[in-house]
């Protein structure tokens, strides 16, 4: 019996040790260079987040103002990356006349003075609209942004024509696989550079075409993302990277992070070596909503001197505290 276990015993102790050299600090590259920082939403009003659902309407439940900006804008945008953010985050409805709105909600009945479902609407139709007729922080008795959101929702076009040189995320709202088929042919448009600075996000199907129909554009669904990350569990002590990690956004809750292998410096490595970018949210508890990195006390939960991505809610408070903002002509200082 001795004779069996002892071979047993010192193969899994070479595994062990393996393991633990190939993932360990001692072996982690040194990965130099500020955190990249993505503004979920850009510069946006904030709402309460207690018993949110899909149905919500966040704008009725907004938050005393602290600045003027309404999410999805051009200006927010502009005030985002002026804070400090490397990736504005935005969503997109397709609309009736082939062009694609800038807006958050599926419906226009919270936030704007129109009516029914977003892409039920031209551009032209959603221009008339006034996006910050809903908002209101007092129960209905004031509306401190009504009249004047009127054109102020872009299209997706338009964002990409006034910040040519800018790294966008982009949310599909849907689960449409034919909704990917259009965004897909539009992005196919674009040149290779142009596209290498955009990202995209949504529904499983959605996702699944673009990734299809676009190998080089970096993409993420909840199915793909479980997928890579449950794989890579698996078998990614070994520095095998799963295909299904290849050219995608990886989002990483902080909770989750410290138990993947080789976190930080050669989970990002590997990462990096597939062609995909990493961005650590907020805590993973099991619920539908995740929050970001938000306040200097999430910022404490990352390893010093962690120089990958950072979805944020707060883009000015978190920029601050790293102590990142802008110099003229967009430059980090």
């Amino acid at each position: 019996m001795r004779r069996i276990w002892r071979p047993m015993l010192l193969a899994v102790l070479l595994l062990a040790a393996f393991a633990y050299l190939n993932n360990g600090g001692l072996t982690a590259p040194r990965l130099a260079g500020p955190p990249t920082l993505l503004a979920h939403r850009g510069i946006a009003q904030r709402f309460d987040m207690a018993g949110l659902t899909n149905d919500t309407c966040t704008a009725a439940r907004m938050l005393p103002p602290r600045h003027a900006y309404l999410e999805n804008t051009i200006a927010s945008m502009r005030a985002s990356f002026e804070a400090g953010a490397d990736v504005v985050e935005l969503d997109i409805h397709p609309t009736t006349d082939g062009r694609f709105a800038v807006f958050h909600d599926w419906t226009l009945d919270c936030r704007t003075d129109g009516r029914g479902i977003t892409r039920e609407h031209s551009m032209a139709e959603l221009q008339r609209l006034d996006i910050g007729h809903g908002y209101t922080a007092d129960g209905g008795r004031s509306f401190p942004f009504r009249g004047q959101g009127i054109g102020l929702m872009p299209a997706l076009d338009e964002v990409l024509e006034v910040f040519p040189d800018r790294r966008f995320l982009i949310n599909i709202k849907s689960d449409d696989a034919a909704e990917g088929e259009r965004l897909a042919a539009w992005l196919g448009q674009l040149p290779p550079a142009a596209r290498d600075r955009l990202m995209v996000y949504g529904g499983d199907r959605p996702i699944a075409t673009l990734r299809a129909a676009l190998r080089d554009l970096r993409t993420v669904s909840r199915g793909s993302l479980r997928a890579c990350l449950l794989r890579y569990a698996a078998y990614g002590w070994t520095s095998l990277v799963p295909t299904a990690c290849a050219k995608m956004l990886v989002l990483v809750p902080v909770n989750i992070a410290p138990w993947l292998w080789g976190w930080p410096g050669h989970f990002l490595q590997r990462m990096q070596s597939v062609g995909s970018h990493v961005f650590v949210i907020g805590p993973y508890h099991g619920g539908a909503f995740s929050t970001g990195i938000d306040t200097p006390e999430d910022l404490a939960r990352l390893p010093a001197g962690y120089p990958g991505g950072i979805l944020t809610n707060e883009i000015e408070v978190i920029a601050a505290a790293l102590g990142l903002s802008r110099a003229v002509g967009g430059e980090r200082r």
